[in-house]
Parts: structure tokens; sequence; C-alpha cells
């Protein structure tokens, strides 16, 4: 009986632990958000960078992580959260077309091609930015790729 009870008294110990992990998550992300709203990038970094510790899969905090990069323009640290986005959801739209126009911006048109095609496919929310990215390509894409394509 004492093995029955001790036993319970883990499981519930457990269970309340692991609820209060799942409420410090949720606060990191919710107030990295807030002071991302408020353009303080520095404090919403660092409550993303907290929700991830807890939560590694919320693509979320990796996708705003990849913005704040975005704005301080740097563009290695943005892509790598981008490429996090696109390993837990390759199907991720805003992080497709946020690394579309990264690839662009890094002249690596082949890449930005593919990802495009990958965007056509998959696109929810963004649908209508997909002329704005092929017209953007094209016009930085250099004539003599544009002739053997």
């Amino acid at each position: 009986m004492k093995k029955i009870l001790s036993l319970i008294e883990i499981i519930v110990v457990y269970l309340l632990l692991s609820f209060n992990t799942n409420a410090k998550e949720t606060k990191y992300f919710v107030e990295g958000l807030n002071y991302f709203e408020k353009e303080n990038f520095l404090e919403s970094k660092i409550h993303f960078e907290r929700d991830i510790v807890f939560n590694p899969k919320n693509e979320m905090s990796y996708l705003y992580l990849a913005k704040i990069f975005n704005k301080e323009k740097k563009d290695e640290e943005e892509e790598i959260h981008l490429n996090n986005v696109l390993l837990i959801n390759p199907n991720n739209d805003e992080a497709i077309y946020m690394l579309i126009n990264l690839k662009i911006k890094q002249y690596d048109f082949d890449q930005a091609k593919q990802l495009i095609e990958k965007f056509d496919l998959v696109c929810n929310s963004l649908c209508s930015k997909k002329n704005e990215l092929k017209e953007k390509l094209n016009k930085l894409t250099p004539k003599n790729e544009k002739n053997n394509n």
C-alpha cells in the first residue's frame, strides 16, 4: 500500500512540475511578443530564447528571433533561426518568404528559385506575395542566367 501511495505522490509531483514548466514557456513567449511589439528587441530576444530552452520545438520563438535579427541586419543569425523554423515545420510560409528575401539579398538566386517553388506549394497566408518575389528575383538575376534557364 505504501508503494502505491509513493507512486501516486511521484505522479502528482511530476504533473505539477510539468504544469509549471508549460506555464513558464507560455509566459516567456507572450512576454517576448509584448516586448517585440514595443520594439524592445533586446528584452524580446531574451524571452524568446528562454522559451526555446523550455520548449525547443516552438517554431514561433525561432521565427520571432529571425525577425529580430532581420531588423538588426544580422543575416547569418536570421538564417540560422529561419532554418530552425523550417526544420520544425517545413511548411511555414512566413519563414520560407523571409528566407527567399534573404537569399535574394545574398545573391543566392538558385536557392531563392528553389524556395519560391516550395513557397508556391505551401503558401497559406502570404500567397499574394508570390508575384512580388518572382519579380524581385527576375530584376536581380543576371541576363545570361535568365537565358540559360
